[in-house]
């Protein structure tokens, strides 16, 4: 593997720094990467381009990043980093995890991963011969939340597991957030969508079938709502309830139903805020909760070790490519076109 990072000795212990540049100033680009890093010294965030060079060097003075681009060509040009954080919005996602893994960079890519499923797949046409690791960006997944939930559905505890439903409702107000641009792929299912739909495919363990689904519309083709029905092959039955649109603060949340009893997760996606897991079988209850650390942590630490130590991780390119194919899957049942790369 090549590091352009430096070497540190710590008494007898070496320890390898990788660097990672930024693509865009992204609002994100703090809280997933940047604080992370500060308490990771695998990790040096050494680099940030965006297309307006005064916004990304006002950034970079902000955050202490040292080196600023004009362009992202430039920024994944530099050979002195070995990874890049793709933070764009969702329809160039896919165009820049390919020229990175080209320029020979590691990418932790946001989700959604591409614009559709056909995106990802070609996404993974580059990325697979290449060695290098690309990692999508489901942050939740890197969570204790998610082990303790997924520990409890293998125990047998609830039984012969039934239904799972899964739910991210939001207020989204700022009429003009990229998240409601056709053109940049957005929409409820690519943002809040993809998360419900992940998290549903990951209790389960199983790629849903897609039954049925609904949308309501902010403008044409443009959902702001979602609910679909699923069904997996053993049986068992799904559902998501998703938007961007949301009358209430915020709703996060999912459900596990089994034959001895039912299992209600509260905040699974950001459990660092606020979070619950209430298992109930019969008259017995319990709640239980694990650490507020965040999960952006937990995250960058997969992601340093899979570039440094070949270490495996849950939401590489097949999955990538699943959860495309179930968000493009739901925006067919519910009558609408699924979304199209960006230029």
């Amino acid at each position: 593997m090549r590091l352009t990072g430096s070497g540190e000795w710590a008494g007898s212990i070496c320890r390898v720094t990788f660097r990672i540049g930024v693509l865009g100033a992204a609002r994100i680009a703090p809280t997933a990467l940047i604080k992370p890093a500060r308490n990771l010294p695998e990790v040096e965030v050494a680099a940030v381009a965006a297309r307006d060079h005064e916004r990304a060097a006002k950034f970079a003075a902000k955050h202490g990043i040292p080196t600023v681009y004009g362009s992202y060509d430039e920024l994944i040009a530099d050979d002195s980093l070995d990874a890049i954080y793709n933070p764009l919005p969702n329809g160039l996602h896919g165009r820049w995890t390919i020229a990175a893994v080209r320029a020979g960079r590691h990418v932790l890519c946001e989700k959604p991963f591409t614009a559709n499923a056909d995106e990802a797949r070609a996404v993974a046409e580059v990325v697979r011969p290449s060695g290098k690791v690309v990692m999508e960006a489901f942050h939740y997944r890197y969570h204790p939340m998610i082990e303790r939930v997924l520990e409890i559905v293998a125990s047998g505890e609830l039984g012969e597991i039934r239904h799972v439903e899964t739910w991210m409702c939001i207020p989204l107000l700022l009429p003009g957030d990229i998240r409601w641009n056709l053109g940049l792929a957005g929409g409820t299912l690519m943002d809040v969508g993809c998360y419900a739909l992940h998290q549903l495919r990951t209790i389960a363990g199983a790629e849903p079938e897609v039954v049925s689904a609904t949308a309501r519309l902010k403008a044409p083709g443009m959902d702001r709502f979602v609910e679909a029905r699923m069904r997996f092959a053993d049986g068992r039955t799904g559902g998501i309830t998703v938007s961007m649109a949301s009358r209430r603060l915020l709703s996060l949340g999912a459900r596990v139903e089994g034959s001895a009893g039912t299992m209600d997760i509260r905040n699974l996606t950001g459990p660092q805020f606020f979070h619950s897991i209430r298992v109930r079988r019969g008259k017995e209850k319990r709640v239980e909760h694990v650490t507020k650390e965040p999960t952006y942590n937990f995250q960058l630490r997969a992601f340093a070790g899979a570039v440094l130590r070949d270490e495996k991780f849950p939401t590489g390119l097949d999955d990538s490519i699943a959860n495309m194919e179930a968000i493009d899957a739901c925006y067919r049942a519910a009558g609408l076109e699924p979304r199209q790369p960006t230029g």
